[in-house]
């Protein structure tokens, strides 16, 4: 079996970690749920030397790639890959965007850059729309009173359930290098999906608002400064890849029903 370096073991990079080891993989990996500190020169090194394969899930800092910048001389293994974000494309206004379309346009030109640099290193970059699973969802935020329903009708978002990134990424394990958009099949607006999520909690769905009285923090108006459809057929095609939660009513369905297994949490 092979062994995985991921650097940055955190929500998303848990569940492929779990995945591979499930498959017989050594997993290492920085981070605080890692067994390795990512300043730790001589243990990262020895990881490096050892690792077949090595993932990064860690995002930019002062505008560049910590990964490149600390171990780019030393990252000389077969296969690379990084988890990227669909914000590279930039606002492409609610049309459909897939591998081909420019990148750097956006508000997230650091997470552009870095994405670019992996893949001139020959890494397969995943790009990631919103990640959303158990413990991270939009049942969370009604719960926890922080859904907003925004009155924009023509905002459209694409997501993704963070185990059908995990295998995507185990299923990209032989495949050729390059970018690779994962996200399911039903690009929709954020309010369809809190009010899916009060429908299955039998909660009420928070007031319509507009973005000011809303009172967003900075970065998540952010979040609705851009509107995409992400396509998914590059993904399906070349890595035979098909998402379990195919839309975000079958993904949500789903946690719930884990939640209401009698040995749950």
């Amino acid at each position: 079996m092979g062994h995985m370096l991921i650097f940055g073991l955190g929500y998303t990079a848990r569940r492929i970690a779990a995945g591979l080891r499930a498959r017989g993989w050594r997993v290492d990996a920085t981070g605080s749920a890692g067994n390795l500190a990512f300043d730790d020169e001589s243990a990262v090194r020895a990881a490096l030397t050892a690792a077949s394969h090595v993932l990064s899930s860690v995002p930019p800092a002062d505008g560049s790639d910590p990964v490149l910048h600390r171990y780019g001389r030393v990252l000389t293994q077969g296969w690379l890959g990084y988890l990227s974000s669909t914000g590279v494309y930039g606002d492409t206004q609610g049309a459909w965007v897939d591998e081909s379309a420019a990148t750097g346009s956006g508000r997230r030109t650091a997470r552009s850059q870095c994405d670019l640099d992996w893949l001139e290193r020959g890494a397969q970059v995943f790009r990631l729309p919103g990640i959303y699973g158990p413990g991270r969802s939009a049942l969370d935020r009604v719960r926890e009173g922080k859904a907003h329903r925004i009155d924009l009708p023509d905002q459209v978002f694409s997501r993704v359930h963070v185990d059908d990134i995990a295998n995507g990424v185990i299923a990209a394990l032989d495949a050729p290098a390059g970018a690779y958009n994962l996200g399911d099949d039903c690009p929709s607006s954020q309010n369809a999906v809190i009010e899916a999520a009060c429908r299955m909690l039998g909660l009420a769905p928070p007031p319509l608002q507009s973005l000011d009285q809303a009172g967003l923090s900075p970065m998540a108006r952010g979040f609705y400064a851009e509107n995409r459809r992400i396509a998914n057929g590059k993904a399906k095609r070349v890595l035979r890849w098909r998402p379990r939660y195919p839309d975000y009513r079958s993904g949500l369905a789903a946690i719930v029903a884990a939640e209401q297994e009698p040995d749950h949490g």
